[in-house]
Formats: C-alpha cells, structure tokens, sequence
C-alpha cells in the first residue's frame, strides 16, 4: 500500500461523525511529509496480548531519573520478532508507516518512534518525537480551523 492509499484507509476507516474525516485529509500532509523521510511503507511494531503497544523505558546515564519512552518500529517482521524476548508477552504486528505515526498521536505517555531504517541493523534508527509530530499536525490543523467559518457568522444578524 503506498502512502497516498495509506491515507485514503484512516480516512475510510475514521468515525462518520462529520468532523475526524475531514480533519484527517486536513494533516493528511503532515504524516506524508513525516512518512515521507522514513524509508519503509511498512514497519514491524511489538504489540502485547492486549494488543498495545509495546513501549520502552530508557535511562539517561549522564541524568539519573530522565527518562524517555520510547516504541521501536522495525523494518522488518523477523527483525521484530529477533527483538522480542522470549519471556515477553509481545508480538510483532506490521502497520502502514503513516498508521503508526497517526496513533503516535494517541499515546499520551510516549516520547518517540524510533525507526529502524535498515534490516539485520539494530545499530542506528531515526528517531520521531512526539513533539515534532504534534508541531507539524498542529499547524495544519490551524490551517484548516482558519478554512472552517465560523459558526457565529451563520447566526442572523437580528439575533438579539
């Protein structure tokens, strides 16, 4: 699935409630853009039994008490499941690449995607952080609040 038929899934799949498909097609650049820079249309995540996902917890050794949360997303569904500890309840799933950076958004406690870029290699990722994320989608969900009229102007001018 390429990118612009990756987009056109959330938007079939979001809620019929009037506003999320049209804001989805509103940031659907920002997560292409983002998605643009990674190299895989696909990446492997770890999901629990519970089906979420699964989220590690890294140490500053220069900070003692820093710590980021991060998910790993792997090129690849052997490289996921090489990943996996064998005493972890964990279990590679395969997303589209603009589903996972989509539900990053979801995820309040996360602080980034780290985006294996080559197969075999653990070594060296591309990191996504929340904050890039929501800074991007944010402006152009700006954007697309400042297209919307507003719903004062549709009241009539006699409405005192």
């Amino acid at each position: 699935m390429d990118l612009d038929q990756q987009i056109q899934a959330l938007i079939d799949k979001a809620p019929p409630d009037g506003s999320t498909p049209q804001i989805l097609e509103a940031i659907a650049p920002a997560l292409l853009l983002l998605a643009q820079q990674l190299k895989h249309l696909e990446y492997s995540i770890l999901q629990t039994v519970e089906q979420s996902w699964a989220v590690t917890v890294l140490s500053n050794l220069k900070q003692p008490g820093r710590e980021k949360r991060v998910i790993y997303a792997f090129p690849s569904l052997k490289d996921a499941s090489k990943a996996a500890h064998t005493g972890d309840r964990v279990q590679p799933v395969s997303l589209p690449v603009t589903h996972i950076l989509f539900q990053m958004m979801a995820l309040e406690n996360l602080d980034s995607i780290v985006f294996f870029e080559t197969p075999g290699n653990l070594d060296v990722g591309t990191e996504v952080t929340r904050e890039q994320v929501q800074k991007l989608i944010g402006v152009y969900l700006q954007q697309y609040r400042s297209a919307q009229p507003s719903n004062s102007s549709n009241l009539p001018p006699d409405i005192a």
